[in-house]
């Protein structure tokens, strides 16, 4: 039987990889912080929430 994968598919448009996202998603769990405080050297932050909702 063949696993799901890990991360979800893309969705169009050039694709953020996935290891700089989840970097920019841990913080912002770990530090309570809000989506729109998160650093931008991780991406957009509605990026990074998409992501986190969709896993």
């Amino acid at each position: 039987m063949a696993s799901a994968p890990c991360f979800p598919r893309n969705r169009g448009g050039k694709r953020v990889e996935d290891r700089k996202v989840l970097s920019g998603i841990i913080p912002v769990i770990q530090k309570g912080l809000c989506w729109v405080d998160a650093p931008a050297a991780y991406g957009r932050h509605k990026t990074l929430y998409s992501r986190c909702r969709r896993w």
